[in-house]
């Protein structure tokens, strides 16, 4: 049986990217502050680790032992209207350090370095087996007039870039099939997309509210997302949502991981400030790709 939400750190101003480390700790980005923090889970307990400046969104393992960071170059959230039961119109927000949006890498020592920059905003991101970063890059906040113009960009690990898909209303999670085909939420529904840019619709509208963000799988290709305005997660299969993990209370679940020696520990980031964890998931997570540190 599925466990409660357990809560294990607290403070942490939007947070989003979790990601599990070999060395059981979990990483995640704060998109307002601009910074990354290591949680010690059993411990319950939190340390900054690097300062990105901007927005870090969504994060993925380096093979130095750093991370790959989506930078969405800031937004800010102290002036950006949120759905009713969000909870962040009462939480402390720092004014934001806008900086040119792109990737970023985090050395292991927590020294941060552009990667690609002109970017819009991005936002999550996925790792190739052959090292390819796919990531997308929604319009920044608020959205601009005039026609979509959220996109999917590829980067090889030789630095190519290349548009995958864009015309998107709003693409936000992503996430990687073991067919090599991605997932992506695309407003407030999921869509399949294929490495050449091919779009069909895996579920067109999930609720009448905000309840899509990030995503991530399990090894038997069920697709979990973060339920946003909804809070906790949502699982997909073959199509239909079978069922839905909730959060109690007040927030917006932003993005989430498999973790823990099993991997069938589900984190969960958990706006304005909270980092959540659910064991006893009943299937394992899909093992992530770890982006390949240039010699």
């Amino acid at each position: 049986m599925v466990s409660r939400p357990e809560l294990i750190a607290s403070g942490i101003a939007v947070p989003e990217g979790p990601t599990w480390c070999p060395d059981g700790t979990l990483v995640v980005t704060s998109v307002a502050e601009g910074a990354l923090y290591r949680i010690w889970p059993d411990e319950r307990r939190k340390e900054k680790i690097a300062s990105t400046r901007g927005g870090a969104n969504s994060s993925a393992l380096a093979s130095d032992g750093g991370f790959i960071v989506t930078q969405n170059g800031g937004i800010d959230f102290r002036n950006l209207p949120m759905m009713p039961g969000s909870g962040i119109e009462n939480y402390p927000l720092p004014a934001p350090d806008h900086i040119d949006a792109g990737l970023q890498r985090v050395m292991p020592d927590g020294s941060v370095a552009r990667l690609l920059g002109g970017m819009q905003a991005p936002n999550d991101l996925t790792i190739a087996p052959d090292g390819t970063i796919y990531f997308t890059d929604p319009h920044a906040f608020p959205a601009p007039p005039g026609e979509p113009k959220a996109r999917v960009m590829a980067m090889t690990p030789g630095g190519e870039i290349r548009t995958v898909a864009d015309g998107f209303i709003m693409v936000n999670g992503i996430a990687l099939e073991a067919d090599g085909n991605l997932v992506v939420t695309e407003g407030n529904g999921l869509m399949r997309l294929s490495p050449q840019g091919e779009r069909e619709w895996i579920i067109e509208n999930v609720s009448d509210k905000h309840a899509t963000d990030g995503i991530k799988l399990d090894r038997d290709g069920r697709i979990y997302m973060a339920a946003s305005i909804d809070r906790g997660v949502r699982i997909v299969e073959q199509g239909k949502i079978v069922d839905h993990f909730q959060i109690e209370g007040e927030g917006f679940t932003t993005n989430l991981c498999f973790g823990g020696h099993d991997m069938r520990t589900l984190f969960l980031t958990d706006g304005p400030g909270n980092v959540w964890m659910m064991r006893d998931m009943p299937t394992p997570g899909l093992q992530l790709n770890i982006w390949p540190t240039p010699a």
